[in-house]
């Protein structure tokens, strides 16, 4: 299997890590200060390459919800107690679907964001796509199924397959009008076809709403039940059930029009705009967004009436970085927007931190540089001392410090605890509120 293609988004960091192995870093006084969360690690029996993407959220029962991949056999949803620290896998995806096809054609991995239906509780997501290996076509993928877990009674309801021979990439319930919003995707390079769907949750009918031309899309729904995608070129797309009217609305950003996308030397260069991932707030009133490399946080506001969507900026994630890369963004009930992101350009390599925005603060705070607090709650090495494949993302610092260094997916707990997901090994790291102040 072709490795540069399946992970090419960072295949760059997978080459660095395996020329420096476990390297030393030299202490930078300058530095964070260590921020250490309890990990658990989530069984290597439901990945292969122990990993998943943004694919976590917690239940109305205070359990987490992590999609996995596993490429060219099947994805799983498992169950996380935080309480126990028990893992188990409450969905087997083609046990759902019923089918044991291998390769190109499986459901490879769960990448949506997983959602919580506000009335019943369920956890909705979808399944996706991996990476064809040689002499395997795009199309002998069938497409991806739109699924609801429901925790209360363990079945899973299949919603069937919205789109042949495209995966599934964001899911996101609005049970109030018995309505549920997909953004499906092909996977193609450079240019992504997604498409921004509607499901009625009652008959499982789809309405295509068109090609929106982004990858890694997320939608949300603001306080009067309109529906968000992301649109290629920094639109956003915005669809109101009530009148079946789909609009696609420019942006601004601190009263001017942005720049498609900046480079991380603040060139602009063609691409989604400041739009790309997504989370909103509790009141449904403001959408939250960063960019994977622009080292800012945005909001826009959904409550305005003017014919674009007005935005503004908060500041930089980490003031003194010479690049970041951020993946994971969540905002939690009482408003807080939390951020897991790559510090990058560093001379002892790349490092997690965990960042957070309270609206009306000048700029984001960094809590620190992400540590292990049990770097035993895992076996690094095989019974010959050597190092376990896909167990590559944790070093070893000077003081002895374990710190991970790619985070991509977060969420927030109702009594205050940050989970964060990092990969190789595929790791839950759960940060306590007192750590948090």
């Amino acid at each position: 299997m072709n490795i540069f293609r399946k992970h090419r988004w960072w295949v760059g960091v997978l080459v660095l890590a395996a020329a420096l192995g476990w390297p030393v870093e030299a202490q930078n006084t300058q530095e964070s200060p260590w921020l250490l969360g309890k990990a658990t690690h989530v069984p290597s029996e439901y990945t292969n390459q122990e990993s998943c993407y943004f694919s976590i959220i917690e239940g109305h029962n205070g359990k987490l919800y992590v999609g996995t991949a596993k490429y060219g056999v099947n994805a799983y949803l498992v169950e996380f107690d935080p309480l126990t620290s028990a893992m188990q896998m409450v969905v087997d995806v083609h046990r759902v679907i019923m089918t044991m096809v291998r390769g190109f054609a499986a459901q490879a991995k769960i990448h949506t964001r997983n959602n919580v239906g506000q009335l019943t509780g369920k956890i909705y997501f979808g399944s996706k796509q991996g990476y064809p290996d040689k002499g395997e076509k795009l199309t002998d993928y069938p497409g991806g199924y739109v699924m609801a877990y429901d925790p209360k009674t363990g079945k899973t309801e299949n919603f069937g397959l919205p789109q042949k021979h495209f995966g599934i990439i964001s899911v996101t319930p609005d049970e109030e009008h018995g309505l549920c919003y997909i953004s499906t995707c092909d996977d193609g390079r450079p240019i992504e076809k997604s498409h921004f769907m509607v499901l009625d949750l009652k008959t499982k009918r789809y309405r295509d709403l068109g090609d929106t031309g982004i990858h890694y899309a997320f939608i949300v729904v603001d306080n009067q039940g309109r529906a968000y995608h992301p649109v290629r070129n920094g639109k956003i797309a915005r669809y109101d059930p009530k009148s079946e009217n789909l609009e696609k609305l420019d942006i601004t950003i601190d009263g001017q029009t942005p720049p498609f996308e900046l480079t991380r030397d603040g060139t602009e260069k063609k691409g989604h705009g400041a739009v790309l991932n997504w989370d909103i707030s509790h009141d449904g009133k403001t959408l939250w967004c960063v960019e994977m490399s622009t080292n800012q946080l945005y909001s826009f506001d959904l409550t305005a009436k003017a014919d674009k969507i007005p935005g503004k900026t908060h500041g930089k994630l980490l003031a003194n970085a010479k690049a970041t890369d951020c993946r994971a963004l969540c905002v939690d009930k009482k408003g807080k927007v939390w951020m897991g992101l790559t510090e990058q350009g560093r001379p002892g390599g790349a490092q997690t931190h965990l960042v957070s925005y309270t609206p009306g603060a000048k700029s984001p705070r960094d809590h620190g540089r992400v540590g292990i607090a049990n770097p035993d709650y895992i076996k690094f090495t095989d019974e010959k001392g050597k190092q376990k494949p896909w167990h590559h993302t944790l070093r070893k610092e000077k003081d002895g410090t374990i710190t991970p260094w790619q985070p991509l997916g977060i969420a927030a707990s109702a009594d205050g605890h940050v989970n964060l997901i990092t990969l190789a090994p595929l790791t839950v790291t759960r940060f306590s509120p007192e750590h948090l102040k």
